[in-house]
């Protein structure tokens, strides 16, 4: 299959004691994956290996290190191998540092090779937080440790799936201080972080509606005056900049309002504020199974010089190693870094 012409996504396989090197194999034996990009999984070859083994799947690997070394050819995995001494310590379904680090370091390059113009945008796999602090890299998140390395001072985390599509200003911080965190530039700032990412992802003039951070939206001050003060100042500003953006709303509201089509996007104020109703639409959990049907949601950082999209699941580690994790999402998240890359 010529895939010469089309651009090249470095995938990270995310923590080796999860779910992402099996989705990723499940990934890379799409025939359809290869027709819309060449894709360079970024991880340990061995970890891959046992990936592939443990789905059943019929795929070769090329151990590579450097993107010139690539096949991109259908049937054979290209992993730009990132090596570790400690495979032996990593096991599904346990939070390690040697797991943590692998994970980090698959990052790391990741971000090296698209800041280097080596490759044309980043897909993340899941990784564990509690495991990346282990291995003694200090941060929160992608999210964090893409801003860092790409020295990104204003950054934000858009979720998105087919109905809503949500930002934040604040994702990986305490409820308190997400609290302290509502200020009218930060709110601005994100508000025109998501009308840009919308426009990219081909949606030519987005309603973006903003949520409050109190019940009611603060009730004309009765719950609180961060509305006022802070949030509505920002609306506003951004409409004198010609953002269609509306607000705020009552929370409980605003994202009934986006699911049936009034809002291309939202604003949330803080993670879970986001998070709840993007994953209640876009993850559909089996009872009878004890596993998830499907889920479909991705993340991107906004903000970056670079493009990132990811998985909006974790590692899973209660399923890893069964082979039987879905892959939607990390499907839709290649399609979404083509959609920005389009439309850049």
């Amino acid at each position: 299959m010529d895939t010469q012409n089309k651009i090249i996504l470095a995938i990270t396989m995310g923590d080796p004691a999860g779910i992402g090197p099996e989705i990723a194999a499940k990934v890379f034996n799409e025939i359809s994956v290869y027709a819309v990009c060449r894709p360079l999984l970024i991880g340990n070859a061995q970890v891959i290996q046992e990936a592939v083994k443990l789905t059943g799947l019929n795929l070769k690997i090329n151990p590579v290190t450097e993107v010139g070394q690539a096949n991109f050819t259908y049937g054979i995995i290209d992993v730009y191998d990132i090596p570790s001494d400690h495979l032996s310590e990593i096991k599904h379904g346990v939070v390690s540092a040697p797991a943590g680090d692998l994970a980090f370091r698959s990052v790391r390059k990741a971000i090296e090779l698209a800041m280097n113009g080596e490759v044309d945008g980043t897909v993340t796999g899941p990784i564990h937080k509690e495991a990346i602090n282990l291995a003694g890299h200090h941060f929160s998140g992608h999210t964090e440790i893409y801003a860092h390395y790409t020295g990104t001072k204003k950054y934000t985390m858009l979720l998105a799936d087919e109905k809503i599509k949500v930002t934040h200003v604040s994702t990986h911080v305490s409820l308190r201080q997400a609290c302290d965190l509502v200020k009218k530039q930060r709110v601005l700032d994100v508000i025109q972080l998501t009308h840009e990412a919308l426009k990219r992802i081909g949606i030519a003039n987005p309603r973006i509606g903003v949520a409050g951070l109190n019940p009611h939206a603060g009730d004309g001050g009765l719950f609180g005056t961060e509305e006022i003060e802070e949030i509505l100042p920002a609306i506003q500003d951004a409409q004198k900049q010609g953002i269609l953006a509306a607000g705020p709303y009552p929370p409980d509201t605003l994202f009934s309002l986006a699911n049936g089509g009034s809002f291309d996007g939202c604003v949330a104020m803080y993670h879970d504020q986001g998070h709840i109703p993007f994953k209640l639409v876009g993850f559909i959990w089996d009872e009878e199974k004890q596993a998830m049907k499907s889920v479909k949601g991705v993340n991107i950082t906004l903000g970056l010089p670079i493009i990132r999209t990811s998985v909006d699941h974790g590692t899973a580690f209660e399923i890893a190693g069964k082979g039987i994790a879905s892959a939607d999402a990390l499907l839709f998240a290649i399609d979404y870094a083509i959609k920005l890359h389009q439309n850049q």
